[in-house]
């Protein structure tokens, strides 16, 4: 009708940072994209949302996971909304970023327009080539992980069901890439009231060192201060 104004939509999509730490390498997963724009390239498992299928973004997030990596995390945490004209050659975009770090197992892609998925070292992230701006997203949850990390025990979740002290201050070096205060994890750890002591032990280094479990019940606890480094 005459006066009436033509609106452009912008496009919406969902993408999830996934980090694992494996072989005490801080890795992201990754798929390798098998269409246009940027096929060959490495993205972010993500997509656009089906409102025949998603109730809400979060499950567009997990649908997409489950489609491309064949993961589907136990718990993704909203990161920020990213948006503008020439993040994508398709025209102005706007996506709705997750965030978790999760336990490290094998993934493979069921769908066509993914070539292959794979855990990626961030280290190895530069040499690269990469979708849209899905390097600086990496980035920004990264940078978010390692704050959580400092205030936080959210690494327990990439680690085995039971796993010893030394595990998880190693996790923890590897995300925040600095050396950790024994002594200030335990203290941690005893507030936290999130741990169960194993009867078991292990041989590490020599000696038995102590197991540790998650409660079933166990809720992240955050921390007033950071860790002492």
């Amino acid at each position: 009708m005459a006066g009436h104004e033509i609106i452009k939509k912008p496009l919406f999509t969902v993408d999830s940072v996934l980090f694992t730490v494996h072989e005490d390498t801080l890795k992201v997963l990754m798929v390798k994209r098998a269409q246009q724009p940027f096929q060959g390239a490495w993205g972010l498992p993500g997509g656009f949302i089906d409102i025949d299928l998603d109730q809400n973004t979060d499950m567009t997030a997990r649908r997409k996971l489950a489609d491309k990596t064949g993961f589907t995390p136990n718990y993704l945490e909203q990161l920020q909304v990213i948006s503008g004209p020439d993040r994508d050659p398709r025209g102005f975009s706007v996506t709705l970023a997750y965030f978790a770090l999760v336990a490290h197992q094998s993934v493979a892609s069921h769908i066509d327009s993914v070539e292959m998925a794979c855990w990626i070292p961030v280290s190895k992230l530069k040499e690269l080539t990469t979708a849209f701006d899905h390097r600086q997203i990496i980035e920004l949850s990264r940078q978010r992980l390692k704050q959580k990390t400092l205030y936080s025990l959210l690494p327990v979740f990439c680690l085995p069901q039971k796993f010893t002290i030394g595990q998880l201050m190693a996790v923890i070096e590897t995300i925040i890439e600095k050396p950790l205060q024994r002594k200030s994890l335990m203290r941690r750890i005893e507030a936290s009231e999130m741990f169960e002591i194993s009867n078991e032990k292990i041989s590490s280094g020599g000696r038995l060192a102590q197991l540790y479990s998650l409660k079933l019940d166990a809720n992240i606890v955050n921390f007033e201060r950071n860790l002492s480094i």
